[in-house]
């Protein structure tokens, strides 16, 4: 497994896969079981693989975690060798932002960025976008593979991917959970032994949610008031629990044909989200 850390390096060393179908992970590192189906999927898919391990600063506002994110390289790499991974790419922040994060140009997305967690990290999803799409402009990937735990931020990727009419497939992987529901993150590690078993309420509720709406519920504001007040109670922090078309994250309406049931909150130290699918 070759590891390259800056970008002139990693492209000299892609120029002779440009004929193999190449697919690329985005990460931050401190990698799970979540992180190692992602590369699984794109194993599968492509015949080169490669992963990016980068703790992106302009997707981390004033009072966030940026300082303090888990950075554990070292037994990262040791997972992705061991997954089959091609590449890993780890380029310093001085690489990715030369000149500085202030001037540098930015990806804005819209609505998009600013409902549901954009509401919460204002600017997030913008600095979210605009590392993607530098990862995307520095592999040209065939394939780029994201955790569906993540509904918003896939969404958010596919629509830039389409309207910037970049030419690749954006893929999600569906979420890798604990035994008690959880969705696996990295943030978990920011929880107790109490506040993790805590957590899985969360996923809990969403599917609560999700029987109501199979039964043929449709009033979904309450639905999303219970939910909200359900975590309230076990001591969260509720960013939302919403109910929205899985495909532009707005309310759902006569043309919805699919859900996505969204939750955030926070719990001690950790902000957690989770989402789950409905046909209707």
């Amino acid at each position: 497994m070759d590891v390259v850390h800056d970008i002139a390096t990693l492209r000299a060393t892609l120029e002779g896969q440009r004929h193999v179908r190449t697919g690329l992970v985005p990460t931050m590192g401190n990698l799970h079981a979540g992180h190692l189906a992602l590369v699984q999927a794109c194993r599968q898919a492509s015949d080169f693989c490669m992963v990016s391990i980068f703790v992106n600063p302009t997707q981390f506002g004033p009072n966030e975690d940026f300082a303090n994110y888990p950075r554990t390289l070292d037994d990262d790499l040791r997972l992705l060798e061991a997954a089959g991974t091609d590449l890993v790419f780890n380029p310093s922040v001085d690489d990715m932002y030369p000149g500085g994060q202030d001037d540098h140009v930015s990806v804005t997305v819209g609505s998009l960025a600013h409902k549901l967690c954009g509401e919460a990290r204002p600017g997030h999803f913008d600095g979210v976008a605009t590392v993607v799409a530098k990862l995307f402009n520095i592999v040209a990937p065939n394939e780029a593979f994201f955790g569906e735990k993540d509904w918003q931020q896939l969404t958010l990727i596919r629509t830039m991917a389409r309207q910037l009419d970049m030419p690749l497939e954006v893929t999600g992987v569906p979420t890798v959970r604990e035994p008690s529901g959880l969705a696996m993150s990295s943030r978990n590690k920011y929880l107790s032994d109490e506040e993790r078993e805590r957590a899985a309420l969360i996923n809990r509720v969403l599917m609560r949610i999700k029987a109501a709406i199979e039964r043929g519920d449709r009033a979904y504001a309450d639905a999303e008031a219970r939910g909200a007040r359900a975590l309230t109670a076990a001591g969260f922090d509720v960013d939302y629990v919403a109910v929205r078309d899985a495909v532009r994250l707005v309310p759902p309406d006569d043309d919805t044909r699919t859900l996505r049931i969204l939750a955030a909150a926070r719990l001690g130290r950790a902000r957690l989200i989770d989402n789950v699918g409905v046909a209707i």
